[in-house]
């Protein structure tokens, strides 16, 4: 019987792999960076399109959110799920600036910007990247076969050697898991450590708040001295100072 196409897909899958692995190294060295970067209050910008747009929202998804142990949510921004940004920037200055006008927006200096791109020769792309060195920030690609175009505009780049676009995404997703583990390795211990919820101020037997909440925030805001505070049960009453 002849090949089928799942066969195909990963016999090319499987060429890719071997270069990959190379990728060991670089995708170490941007871990502890970035880590250093994101503990330090600076801030990842991540872009792509298509696919690849896909690709870095799950990126960003995992440091905001975490990978494997809960700890401090970690600052990334995917550009192209800002959709009211995207839709009026693309209306007002064109589609090849989506992205470059965000990164002036929110990029500051020492910040990452990392695009992901399967042929590494978008514009918008591009664009990014002039307005991040412009800013004064690292830029990083994600890539399909180098020589191109992002690779070679960008400070550092992991190019994936395949010729199919969907084997380059697939190993891209893999870096985004294998780059955050590496994060999370290198992030310090005030970061590793999970974010304990405040105390809710909540109202007592006798109607009044709870002793020693004064000052905690309720869903109308901190419970300030002189306030009136209005109760669960109804009533409502003044927080002496």
């Amino acid at each position: 019987m002849a090949a089928g196409l799942l066969d195909a897909h990963l016999t090319l899958l499987a060429e890719a792999l071997l270069p990959y692995r190379d990728s060991e190294e670089l995708l170490a060295r941007w871990g502890a960076e970035l880590a250093r970067t994101l503990a330090n209050g600076g801030r990842l910008l991540v872009a792509g399109n298509g696919g690849s747009a896909a690709e870095a929202q799950h990126l960003t998804a995992e440091l905001v959110g975490k990978l494997r142990d809960d700890r401090q949510p970690l600052s990334a921004i995917a550009l192209h799920a800002e959709t009211s940004a995207v839709t009026a920037i693309g209306n007002d200055y064109g589609y090849d600036e989506v992205f470059a006008r965000q990164v002036r927006a929110h990029g500051r200096k020492n910040d990452i910007l990392l695009l992901m791109s399967t042929s590494g020769a978008s514009t918008n792309l591009l664009r990014a990247v002039d307005a991040a060195r412009q800013t004064g920030l690292r830029c990083w690609a994600f890539t399909g076969p180098t020589p191109n175009p992002l690779a070679e505009a960008c400070h550092d780049v992991l190019s994936v050697a395949s010729p199919d676009s969907q084997v380059v995404q697939e190993l891209h997703l893999v870096s985004t898991h294998v780059l955050c583990e590496y994060v999370e390795r290198e992030l310090p211990a005030a970061c590793r450590t999970p974010v304990e919820p405040a105390p809710l101020a909540t109202a007592g037997g006798d109607g009044t708040v709870d002793a020693g909440l004064e000052g905690a925030p309720t869903s109308a805001g901190p419970v300030r001295a002189g306030v009136e505070v209005l109760l669960d049960g109804g009533g409502r009453r003044v927080v002496e100072g």
